[in-house]
């Protein structure tokens, strides 16, 4: 038996209206009657793996170990893509093969990864080619959730699929990296960090270009930048963000999920 909290968090494109993650969450209480279910966001956009990797990497790190995290956006539900599970620090997670872990995984290297081949934790012996989430995914999160083991679920998997493209460049002169996520109040998330900036900037200044906008304004918070003007910052998660204070950075600069953000450095040190 595995150590488990009793918790599953739920990520997927499903929505709400049609009922799929209810009939996943039926399957999972069938297996464990007392889990606890957290919904992160059934919102992420349709068959946005990117985003959906971004969403799950946000919200891990504050789930008490022996967590599971069920995650479907799964364009490629029906094919020869694997359903896997994984375990990393102490949470699993479970999902399809399709670079959906990439971001939480980065920098770190997994205790084990399992294809789901075991038909024992099916919900039917043949499982539906459009809602693996139901069938195979559902179940084998209930249960880890459980306490049954990683290797109850199915064989040994020594690699998984990545999203090499989803990461920043940087050399001595600059960083290029990309808007992966726009939020309800129009702040444009990058996939450039904080220890990024840093170490390839050595304390240099630099500016943005991003949309329409050439940035130079860093902020540690949203209100101590100017209404109306487009401002830098790091967030929650540590990640630079285009912001513009009481307006929607998004629409404002013509920035869109998977426009190019490219920091010039300067010769100036801070």
């Amino acid at each position: 038996m595995s150590a488990t909290s009793g918790i599953i968090t739920i990520t997927t494109d499903f929505g709400t209206q049609d009922g799929y993650v209810a009939a996943m969450k039926g399957v999972m209480l069938g297996v464990c009657p007392d889990v606890r279910f957290v919904d992160v966001s059934h919102d992420i956009e349709a068959q946005d793996v990117m985003e959906g990797a971004f969403v799950l990497r946000n919200v891990v790190d504050h789930f008490p170990p022996g967590t599971v995290h069920l995650a479907v956006v799964d364009p490629g539900v029906g094919t020869d893509r694997r359903p896997v599970a994984v375990s990393l620090g102490g949470h699993r997670f479970v999902g399809p093969d399709n670079g959906l872990f990439s971001l939480v995984l980065s920098g770190r290297q997994p205790e084990s990864i399992v294809a789901l081949s075991n038909p024992d934790i099916w919900t039917q012996a043949e499982p539906s080619s459009t809602f693996h989430g139901r069938d195979v995914f559902a179940p084998a999160a209930a249960h880890l959730a459980a306490g049954r083991d990683m290797a109850d679920l199915g064989d040994p998997v020594e690699s998984l699929a990545s999203m090499h493209w989803a990461l920043p460049i940087s050399d001595d002169q600059g960083i290029q990296g990309w808007v992966v996520h726009v939020d309800r109040f129009g702040n444009c998330i990058t996939n450039i960090s904080r220890k990024l900036v840093r170490d390839a900037s050595g304390g240099r200044s630099f500016k943005c270009y991003v949309g329409n906008a050439i940035i130079k304004e860093m902020n540690p918070t949203y209100a101590r930048a100017t209404p109306g003007d487009p401002t830098l910052l790091f967030n929650s998660s540590d990640m630079l963000e285009v912001a513009i204070f009481r307006d929607n950075a998004s629409e404002l600069l013509d920035i869109r999920k998977g426009a190019a953000v490219n920091l010039v450095f300067s010769d100036d040190r801070s």
